[in-house]
């Protein structure tokens, strides 16, 4: 069984810590999710471990022969092509391929020169161990497993799109079948079917994992154990994200509680040895002075800073707030969609998903009107003021600093703006960096803002979680929940879209699909669609000359399943009223906490809206009766 061993590493950069004494050990089999907030050092210590980085102490040491594979974030590359790409991961197996190839060329003419012979052995046993007279067929699997072909192979590599480009470092990574895997946030830019490619791929994966990921669901799916790294320390849990999360919290409440424990019995002590140092307990005192010397005292709990906002109670607007028809658009003459139609509510949390190059960024920019469709239709609603975050921030000025971004965008003063973009956790110094010095989590926090003071009451919100450390992403879920008013979300951050969607928008091959629910509900929606397809196509298959066949043993099986099918559009239907008035009144509900003012008359509103749920409640229960 293969092994990396991490012992005492420790990182400075200048003379702040980084991270210290970090020890773990990463077995074959083993896939462990690395996670901590943005800055807590995670790729410092992947950088490390692969020799890129200079560690101040420690050693990491691996089963002889190891080979590790490693997947990092940029897109800084080595070549100009995917074959460049695919020799440099290959490129001590080419070093003794080229050297076979000098030596043979040698013997031709020095057939009997057994120094010549003996080192083209040499060359020849280590090109083999190197998986050497694989690496033109690995590296073909690979990439079409990949989705590229070979006429994709010496395109320049700076055409590929985000996700192209996240593909073609996983295949550097994966190619030389390592025994470790260090994976540098593996997740970003890729959409949901690549996603599922990747999971499935570790989960069969024998060797050892080691991966920096924000992506909550995919840590539930992929990862065996957790690696905690906060406060320059490491904490070890086992299971997934949401059993890391679990037992963390469980941890956390005990420390607490028993650091304010003994915080107590610390002033309780002191307070006895002020009162009675100098009187007839004098030695009781000093009894108890020294059993508070030797006392091993607990650190003070140190929370880290988190983002802390909420939107204002948005502006009410018309029930429907936008309508789409007939929308086209295409790119350099190959269509995107054509006459798709899409509708949104009121109060309603839309999520739009699908493929990498589907359209779903063009179909935004159309509804904000960056972008002009074809024949397109688009009508807001009355009031409607629109809140548009993208996933570029290209509106953010670089030139300027993040407090005269503010200023000068809402016209506020110095001790306004501070106080806002602290909320942001952009404090001290931090207000006076240029824009295009930033992080992409620090402009993703600055877009966020802004688009909180602009007060909208609809969100259409572009990838809102790239960039975005795990509780920044909670904290970003709590808002929009909060919200009260109506989003339109494009995003591939699945426990994100179960958390905040209540109806999800599939866009693919040009068409738009509903799905009446959450990114789980769409998920299982999609298998049982897909399953009856598979059933009806092996229907089709199954004829006789004469007619198609029903097993005799199962009649009453297929005439139930021929009564769900003809029910499921009613079903279906309710549904999606049920999720709209659901929205509804959970939008009466907050207005009616945050808007005293208001009270009566939304009171009224929403006791109708809980009558009209109520009867929706009953509409559905009686379908159901009749399935």
């Amino acid at each position: 069984m293969a092994v990396l061993r991490v012992n005492g590493l420790t990182k400075y950069f200048g003379i702040n810590s980084v991270f210290e004494n970090v020890s773990f050990e990463l077995k074959s089999g083993e896939h462990v999710g690395l996670v901590g907030a943005n800055g807590a050092g995670k790729t410092t210590l992947l950088k490390c471990i692969m020799g890129r980085e200079e560690a101040d102490r420690g050693t990491i040491k691996t089963s002889d022969g190891a080979v590790i594979g490693y997947l990092r974030q940029d897109f800084d590359y080595a070549g100009e092509t995917i074959r460049d790409e695919m020799e440099e991961a290959w490129k001590d197996v080419l070093f003794y391929k080229d050297r076979m190839e000098r030596l043979a060329a040698e013997l031709e003419f020095h057939k009997d020169d057994a120094d010549l012979v003996l080192e083209y052995g040499k060359t020849e046993a280590r090109f083999e161990f190197l998986g050497g007279y694989d690496y033109e067929s690995a590296t073909k699997k690979i990439l079409t497993g990949l989705g590229f072909t070979e006429e994709d192979w010496d395109r320049d590599i700076h055409s590929f799109s985000g996700g192209q480009k996240v593909r073609i470092n996983l295949a550097a990574a994966f190619v030389r079948h390592p025994d470790f895997l260090l994976l540098d946030e593996p997740t970003n830019h890729l959409d949901m079917g690549m996603l599922e490619w990747l999971e499935d791929y570790l989960r069969s994966y024998k060797g050892g994992v080691l991966m920096i990921s924000h992506d909550r669901y995919f840590l539930d799916a992929a990862a065996t154990g957790i690696i905690d790294l906060e406060n320059h320390r490491i904490h070890s849990y086992r299971g997934g994200y949401t059993r890391y999360m679990d037992t963390k919290t469980r941890e956390t409440a005990a420390y607490e509680k028993a650091y304010e424990k003994q915080q107590e019995h610390i002033r309780e002590t002191e307070e006895y040895i002020r009162r009675y140092k100098a009187g007839i307990k004098s030695k009781q005192a000093r009894g108890r002075q020294s059993q508070l010397n030797r006392l091993e005292r607990l650190e003070k709990p140190n929370r880290q800073a988190t983002l802390r906002f909420h939107f204002t109670p948005p502006d009410d607007c018309a029930d429907k707030v936008l309508d789409i028809l007939h929308g086209t658009a295409g790119y350099n003459g190959t269509p995107l969609f054509k006459d798709i139609e899409m509708h949104i509510k009121k109060g309603e949390t839309v999520g739009l998903i699908g493929p990498n190059g589907a359209g779903k960024t063009t179909l935004l920019k159309m509804i904000t009107g960056e972008l002009a469709g074809e024949k397109t239709l688009i009508h807001m609603g009355s009031h409607v003021q629109v809140g548009y975050y993208s996933q570029e921030q290209e509106w953010l000025s670089p030139d300027r600093t993040v407090i005269d971004e503010v200023r000068d965008l809402f016209n506020y003063g110095e001790a306004e703006a501070r106080n806002v973009l602290g909320m942001f956790l952009f404090r001290g110094e931090d207000v006076f960096k240029k824009i295009s010095l930033l992080s992409g989590g620090e402009k993703a926090r600055l877009s966020l803002l802004c688009l909180f003071l602009k007060r909208p009451n609809f969100l259409i919100l572009d990838e809102p979680t790239n960039h975005l450390d795990i509780p920044t992403r909670e904290i970003m879920e709590e808002a929009i929940q909060a919200f009260g008013g109506t989003c339109l979300i494009v995003s591939h951050d699945r426990y994100f879209l179960d958390k905040v969607v209540t109806r999800t928008l599939e866009l693919d091959n040009g068409r738009l699909t509903e799905y009446l629910g959450n990114y789980t509900y769409y998920k299982e929606k999609k298998k049982d669609l897909e399953e009856f397809e598979k059933d009806r196509g092996n229907a089709k298959t199954a004829k006789t000359p004469a007619k198609m066949t029903v097993s005799k043993a199962e009649p009453k099986k297929a005439e139930k399943k021929g009564i769900s099918i003809a029910a499921a559009k009613k079903l279906e239907q309710v549904e999606m009223e049920i999720a709209r008035q659901e929205a509804t009144v959970k939008m009466y509900t907050f207005r009616m906490n945050s808007e005293p003012e208001n009270y009566a008359a939304l009171t009224e509103e929403y006791k109708d809206a809980e009558e009209k749920l109520a009867k929706l409640y009953e509409r559905w229960d009686a379908i159901a009766e009749d399935m």
